[in-house]
């Protein structure tokens, strides 16, 4: 055998592990893009629009049967609000750990929120650890109407600023710095009234597997 012979078994390894961090790249970046789009209640014609980039290609990274260049990333990542880094995450070398450093929250859109209401997505841990969904909720504007909400599982509300009440069923909790309120998600709840601008308070659900 000579020495060129010897070589080709290792470069058949190397491609195959080449081909496998592709499909994991694939993969993750697919779920990555859908789980950010998801999160702004976007659909795929909405994502085209904000990014630039067709419904065709945005459906074929989403399926996996294309592999986004750098460009096509940047622009995703310009148009989710998110780091570029963040498509990558859930890769095998990846441990269980999200950092959100102050003030780089996603940005959310609640159906029904005016001006003034600002909701931030504190990251999200993957499956199967993905049952929490801290979201920072910065109030600092009045609003005539408050929308509420129903969701599966508990939710916690840790308030940081200001002082609200807080409407949860025919009830009404006074909420300031330092108070914490927990309760079912499938009772209406939301703002009633906000008391003292500015309000910011962390709002931590916690999602029944399978809901």
């Amino acid at each position: 055998m000579t020495e060129q012979d010897s070589a080709l078994p290792a470069e058949a390894g190397e491609l195959d592990e080449a081909d496998e961090l592709e499909e994991a790249l694939g993969t993750v970046i697919a779920a990555r893009v859908r789980e950010f789009r998801l999160q702004l209640g976007w659909t795929v014609g909405r994502l085209a629009s904000e990014s630039g980039l067709s419904k065709g290609m945005l459906s074929k990274i989403e399926n996996m049967q294309t592999s986004p260049s750098l460009a096509t990333l940047a622009s995703l990542s310009h148009a989710l609000s998110v780091p570029v880094t963040a498509f990558f995450r859930g890769l095998s070398e990846e441990q269980d750990v999200v950092f959100v450093k102050a003030g780089s929250g996603l940005d959310i859109h609640h159906k029904g929120s005016g001006p003034g209401h600002r909701y931030q997505m504190l990251g999200a841990m993957r499956a199967p650890h993905d049952r929490l969904e801290p979201i920072l909720v910065t109030l600092t504007e009045r609003s005539e109407v408050f929308p509420l909400y129903q969701h599966a599982g508990t939710e916690l509300i840790f308030m940081i600023s200001g002082k609200m009440e807080y409407a949860y069923g025919s009830a009404r909790y006074l909420l300031e710095p330092g108070d914490t309120l927990q309760f079912v998600g499938e009772v209406m709840h939301g703002p009633a009234e906000l008391i003292s601008l500015p309000i910011q308070f962390l709002a931590v659900k916690s999602v029944t597997p399978g809901a």
